[in-house]
């Protein structure tokens, strides 16, 4: 049995090598994802009631997720929108829906919270599951290459991303300018 919660920070460090271990084998990382979620923490970025973990019966984290704030730039305009980055399964419990389930929690407390959409850069076979569409599709862009298939986002209500066009402006944490 599993249990979605908002992260305490007693979880800190069990969060921190949950990240590092779920990343340790991914090609496609850099390995730091696990300082970047305690940079994020720490910045007006953050939104605790976002930062989730999945417990299992026994207390042990077996999973974590994090939205934070970031911002669409169109010249003068700027509209509110979240990151997903990262999401993290142990090892052990990967493969058994337990992303889904962080990222549907996720999806619905930000809602409540008044959000509108959600951006992230993944894999293009599995976050379409969750409703992610290409970025271009909105006319969103990013500040630095990637391959179009990876840069999605999703809109958490009808229209939430309809004439907010622009590139992504991510916290400086996330060290991308």
């Amino acid at each position: 049995m599993i249990t979605i919660r908002k992260e305490e920070e007693k979880d800190y460090k069990q969060v921190f090598e949950l990240t590092e271990e779920a990343f340790r084998e991914m090609v496609h990382s850099d390995h730091k994802e696990q300082f970047l979620v305690e940079k994020l923490r720490r910045s007006e970025a953050f939104i605790p009631e976002l930062s989730l973990v999945a417990e299992n019966e026994d207390g042990r984290i077996a999973g974590h997720i994090l939205f934070t704030k970031l911002k669409i730039i169109n010249g003068t305009e700027s509209f509110e929108s979240l990151a997903l980055a990262p999401v993290s399964v142990k090892p052990e419990f990967q493969n058994q829906g337990l992303g889904g389930k962080l990222i549907a929690e996720g999806h619905r407390i930000a809602k409540e919270l008044g959000y509108q959409s959600v951006i992230l850069i993944g894999h293009e076979k599995y976050y379409p599951k969750f409703g992610y569409k290409k970025t271009s599709n909105f006319g969103i862009s990013f500040p630095f290459d990637i391959p179009e298939e990876n840069g999605m986002a999703v809109e958490l209500v009808k229209d939430g991303l309809k004439n907010k066009k622009g590139v992504v402006k991510y916290p400086q944490e996330f060290g991308i300018d």
